[in-house]
């Protein structure tokens, strides 16, 4: 290497001394930016368009980019920090798609991306995370319950254990019609067997431990059960969108560590934040703690977690309450009596 800058320093030297000018000298000043743009995320914002954030403003071309399952683009606009995207087609609500692009910076530095978003669904449901177990048995696993209360189509919409940047088990629902009185269980240990059956139109298709006949049951595949003393559910109107419900739940204290505020682990520290600033739950101080969640210590495979009949919803722990054993109502309205050691 020592040689060839030799050669390199000599060879420069060499034009100086028969009178020509020097190579001209375009590398950045210190200082000025040499990093791409950081691509944020993306989302559909409408049938026929999605917007493309990143970390600084992005130039592109329509040609720029590829929609799989092929929906043309048709023109790209510079929106501040994003990029809008007009398709010359209309998406599916709820399906899946790839799109690949290539954007770059004031300075020319480039980005090339592939990204999943989903298909924009414009009739979201009013929902809430409605009944839930963490102590699940043999014969009565983790399941957690959505209440309908505005009608609507699941298309897209995603359930999780954790949140959409950090998660263990999820359910993305297909297209289901719903109307509000329905209830929605997501079955988060299933054994895995034929009957086990995810319902878009009979309610009483699927088998299975404590499968309803009268609510639409899904199950997660290769599902696990829920963390059963410390942990986050989130629910989004597709990956990556916009938060509708969520729950922290934790027997915990803020004495309980240091490191973690007292939530035990940096992974539920996170969750716990991220559900926070997303306005999805509430609480006392300026940073969540354990006592902000549901307590789920008093809690069994049979003594769910609730909120009242009415469904209630104040992104508090105070919205919820356990009900008295074999009183879980999965499926159906919500018991208001309060369990009492």
């Amino acid at each position: 290497m020592k040689k060839k800058n030799c050669l390199l320093a000599g060879f420069i030297a060499a034009f100086c001394c028969f009178g020509c000018l020097p190579i001209e000298d375009n590398r950045l000043f210190p200082g000025e930016d040499m990093h791409p743009p950081l691509l944020i995320g993306a989302a559909a914002v409408s049938g026929e368009s999605l917007k493309v954030c990143f970390n600084e403003p992005p130039t592109a071309d329509a040609e720029d980019f590829t929609v799989t399952p092929f929906i043309p683009v048709s023109k790209a606009v510079s929106e501040e920090d994003a990029l809008l995207l007009e398709l010359d087609g209309s998406q599916i609500p709820g399906e899946e798609y790839i799109l690949e692009g290539k954007v770059k910076d004031k300075h020319g530095n480039s980005l090339k991306f592939i990204l999943t978003f989903y298909g924009f669904n414009p009739t979201i449901p009013g929902i809430v995370i409605n009944e839930f177990t963490t102590q699940g048995s043999s014969t009565h696993p983790d399941v957690v319950e959505l209440a309908v209360l505005s009608a609507g189509n699941m298309a897209g919409l995603c359930l999780y254990e954790g949140t959409y940047t950090d998660w263990d088990d999820k359910m993305l629902f297909p297209s289901l019609p719903v109307v509000p009185g329905d209830f929605i269980l997501v079955h988060f240990k299933p054994q895995g067997i034929p009957e086990e059956v995810n319902e878009t139109e009979d309610p009483s298709a699927s088998g299975g431990l404590d499968a309803s006949p009268d609510a639409y049951d899904f199950w997660v595949a290769g599902g696990g059960g829920l963390s059963g003393n410390n942990g986050v559910l989130s629910l989004y109107s597709s990956p990556g969108s916009e938060i509708i419900d969520g729950v922290l739940y934790s027997n915990r204290t803020s004495a309980s560590d240091e490191t973690y505020r007292g939530l035990g682990s940096l992974t539920v520290l996170r969750r716990a934040d991220e559900l926070v600033e997303a306005g999805a739950w509430l609480i006392e101080g300026e940073e969540a703690a354990p006592e902000d969640g549901i307590n789920p210590d008093d809690s069994t495979a049979t003594r769910s977690m609730c909120r009242s009949s009415t469904s209630d919803d104040a992104d508090r722990n105070s919205d919820w309450h356990i009900v008295p054993t074999s009183t879980s109502t999965f499926g159906g309205i919500n018991s208001d009596e309060v369990y009492s050691p």
